[in-house]
């Protein structure tokens, strides 16, 4: 429970310095169009820090964290968060300095793209877990007194 509350808690953070940074930047470059770093920290506050308090609230009905599906997402979604948003940083920062759609690298939207695969795979197998542990709270095991007792004659 504690990764997802420390990782709620950077996202936070996160989510308001690139706010601030969007603001400044902008401002600094008299830029006054449209740019995806406008939305860097709307995704990071909505993916990163709400996601992760969401998470926090299941972790502790059905717990979640422990277990090896766990970790993996875990890993696979903070990886997709970093790699799509900061995709979208880069992008934005590009657009902010004068560089049109056709001057971005190719590599920039295809990144952003494998990020949001990092991002699919993570919610899979969050979903995957989640589904066991629901599971196992709608058919929880019957105790031992019900289970037929072995024929010692065997």
């Amino acid at each position: 429970m504690r990764k997802s509350y420390y990782a709620a808690h950077v996202y936070m953070i996160i989510g308001v310095v690139s706010g601030l940074f969007y603001r400044e930047f902008t401002k600094a470059e008299d830029f006054t169009g449209d740019t995806q770093l406008g939305l860097v920290h709307t995704h990071v506050l909505t993916l990163g820090m709400i996601g992760f308090l969401i998470v926090l609230a299941l972790d502790k009905l059905f717990r979640l964290s422990g277990t090896r599906l766990f970790t993996a997402f875990f890993w696979f979604y903070n990886a997709g968060i970093a790699v799509s948003t900061g995709m979208m940083a880069v992008h934005g920062i590009l657009t902010v300095l004068g560089r049109d759609e056709d001057h971005i690298a190719e590599a920039v939207p295809l990144t952003a793209g494998f990020g949001h695969i990092l991002l699919t795979v993570g919610l899979v197998l969050l979903f995957v877990l989640l589904g066991k542990r629901v599971d196992e709270h709608v058919r929880p095991p019957r105790p031992d007194h019900e289970h037929p007792a072995p024929d010692p004659v065997g």
